[in-house]
């Protein structure tokens, strides 16, 4: 059950860790987060979540994403953070055939970029989550490192709205 935003803003810090941890685990995008509290409405607060996160270094994102699942992969664990990625991803890691699909298509992402493959699987097909994989091979390491910085933050900002109403 999501929090208020009265109790988001007034909760210790401490309280709101697993909270923001699940929603990006970037102790930086956290700490300014909080900092910047009480939020007049949850759009402010999303706008800034938004914000501080066009500042994510590649560093900070590849650490995000060092315990990420995979798209296509079973979802491991009882985490608020495995939690929303089962949501995210729905039943696309009960599909034998999809799963040989997705094993094959990170592994060509993963040999191009030397990193897991990531994007906003929320309000996406598998189909159109696959086309983007597909698409996003043609980019630049640089272009890449751009729209996985950009796809966290998208995904941080609907975990943080699904988590205070």
């Amino acid at each position: 059950m999501p929090m208020t935003l009265d109790q988001f803003n007034t909760a210790p810090p401490e309280e709101l860790t697993e909270l923001l941890e699940a929603c990006a685990p970037i102790p930086s995008w956290r700490s300014a987060l909080l900092a910047r509290r009480p939020y007049a409405d949850l759009q402010e607060l999303t706008q800034t979540a938004a914000e501080i996160a066009r500042d994510w270094t590649d560093l900070e994102v590849d650490a995000a994403l060092a315990h990420h699942p995979r798209i296509g992969e079973k979802v491991q664990g009882a985490t608020r953070e495995a939690q929303a990625s089962r949501r995210e991803q729905g039943s696309l890691s009960e599909d034998e055939a999809a799963q040989q699909e997705w094993f094959s298509a990170n592994q060509d992402y993963e040999d191009r970029f030397d990193r897991i493959f990531l994007v906003r699987a929320a309000g996406r097909t598998p189909e159109q989550m696959m086309t983007q994989l597909r698409l996003r091979l043609q980019n630049t390491p640089e272009e890449e490192a751009d729209i996985r910085r950009e796809q966290l933050s998208e995904i941080a900002v609907l975990r943080l709205e699904h988590s205070v109403a």
